[in-house]
């Protein structure tokens, strides 16, 4: 479906848009292709039965040989390399020809699905734009590995990175990020670094894409209701029930659990993106206004209609999202 190029006359539609009680809202212009999609989607997922409970062993299985946000396997690519760091911790990398930086990636997947090798097309493709080498973090997964077993080797691969990455890669320049539970795991990696062993600015930005914050849910989590879009509220407390089996909503505001709650002070510049119809959208939004608040430069974009986890789809979004996260990668920290 075509969106439209916006002109000088379109200063309030343009695709990075206009500015509304601080924050931006972009790709007004191809809402209609994004909604479309939006209920094109709701009504394929409509025809499926239900979810009721926490999918058994198999439905797990099943889940994670595919690729998010779809049905077919991933495509591994020969530039992807495994490879085990920090005693036990498993990471793909992904190493361009010149090497300016390095992006410390988290993937998605509601701390229970996906993987390292879910997305070899787009980090290869993001590291070939940006000249960054990318390690993305095969994290243990729940439920057979419930919190706080994935943020403990995401910090693990962290620490190895600030130690080791002049000498693995040539670069002291440090980046991190990721989309959904990969957002999430990003500001928990950051706070436990600073809290835990004192480092403070070895990472020099953040890429945080569609991030839920708060695990107590904040008030769009509540709200969203049962839209069978790729995430909604009962999703979501399904799988915070996963991740943290046993707590209940006050032990979820944990920092270590809800970084939301934590004190945002000495982290680094950040991106946050979440679309208007993602249930999230209210922790980005909470989260950029104490991120700004703690010091630090933030970039807030919020995407006209995009659902929770829209860059798994071949969307003008998408592509225009991408090129962002490029761009931001590339300048940060130089």
């Amino acid at each position: 479906m075509w969106c439209s190029s916006p002109g000088n006359g379109d200063r309030g539609l343009s695709r990075t848009a206009a500015i509304v009680d601080g924050m931006t809202i972009t790709d007004k212009d191809c809402l209609a292709e994004t909604l479309a999609f939006n209920e094109q989607f709701e009504a394929t997922a409509a025809s499926r039965p239900a979810r009721e409970e926490m999918p058994d062993t198999a439905a797990l299985a099943a889940l994670r040989r595919n690729r998010l946000g779809g049905d077919t396997p991933p495509v591994r690519l020969p530039q992807g390399q495994d490879r085990v760091v920090a005693g036990e911790v498993r990471v793909r990398t992904f190493i361009p020809h010149r090497v300016d930086g390095v992006y410390l990636h988290f993937h998605g997947g509601g701390w229970a699905f996906g993987s390292a090798a879910g997305q070899d097309e787009r980090l290869w493709r993001l590291a070939e734009q940006t000249r960054l080498a990318v390690v993305s973090v095969d994290y243990r997964l729940a439920p057979e590995h419930p919190f706080p077993a994935g943020p403990d080797d995401c910090e693990a691969a962290a620490r190895w990175l600030v130690d080791r990455a002049a000498t693995e890669f040539g670069t002291e320049r440090l980046l991190i990020g990721g989309e959904s539970a990969g957002a999430h795991l990003s500001v928990v990696t950051l706070l436990r670094l600073r809290d835990r062993h004192g480092i403070t600015g070895a990472f020099q930005a953040a890429n945080l894409l569609f991030g839920p914050y708060d695990l107590s849910m904040t008030p769009s989590q509540r709200s969203f209701g049962s839209k069978r879009l790729l995430s909604n509220t009962d999703t979501l407390r399904r799988t915070y029930q996963m991740f943290t089996p046993g707590m209940g909503a006050e032990q979820r505001r944990d920092p270590d659990v809800s970084p939301l709650f934590a004190d945002l002070a000495g982290l680094p510049a950040a991106r946050i993106v979440v679309g208007t119809e993602d249930p999230l959208r209210d922790d980005s939004l909470f989260l950029a206004a104490r991120w700004q608040a703690a010091g630090a430069p933030v970039q807030h974009s919020v995407v006209a209609g995009a659902m929770h986890g829209f860059t798994l789809f071949p969307l003008t979004i998408t592509e225009r999202e991408l090129r962002r996260e490029q761009s931001f990668l590339s300048t940060t920290g130089r």
